[in-house]
């Protein structure tokens, strides 16, 4: 546990990290808003293409045919979430792996986090797809939160093999 003038710098630090994720990608939504239509699609490569779609579920759709409480539910968990990833920030500034990974979902959690509130949907715009299927499109912030989500993994893998 990190604790003292080294441990707020980092705790910066990995703010710092959040706040990157979090303006990369309502930057990256703003590119698609400004020059895309809904619904739009083109073309990158083979088997890539930019899209804009709206969401107003969380990840895969779930709960986007709900009647407009998921916006809010999901506002609040994310507000929540993002808050006990703060606190986590401070308890543990000193573990690198782990701070990088929850630093990626508190990026990528609050950049959803700020589409609902302005929009009541999250904008997606990254459609990946092979031999007429497609991985549901998503965008910068769920790229920060399954990065996330992979370095606690790994993290947590390095631990066990360390504690043994």
């Amino acid at each position: 546990m990190a604790r003292g003038g080294s441990g707020g710098m980092r705790m910066v630090h990995w703010l710092a990290i959040a706040l990157i994720i979090i303006l990369a990608d309502q930057f990256s939504k703003l590119l698609i808003i400004g020059s895309m239509q809904l619904g739009a699609s083109e073309p990158v490569t083979s088997f890539f293409n930019l899209v804009r779609a709206h969401n107003s579920g969380a990840a895969f759709s779930f709960l986007a045919d709900a009647s407009g409480w998921q916006r809010w539910f999901f506002t609040a968990l994310g507000l929540g979430a993002a808050g006990f990833i703060v606190w986590l920030l401070t308890q543990h500034a000193g573990q690198t792996l782990f701070c990088f990974a929850i630093s990626c979902v508190l990026g990528g959690a609050l950049g959803n986090v700020i589409d609902r509130m302005a929009y009541g949907y999250v904008v997606d715009f990254l459609d990946f797809h092979a031999a007429g299927l497609h991985f549901p499109a998503f965008n910068v912030a769920d790229s920060a939160i399954t990065l996330g989500a992979i370095c606690m993994i790994l993290d947590e893998l390095l631990r066990v093999r360390r504690a043994r």
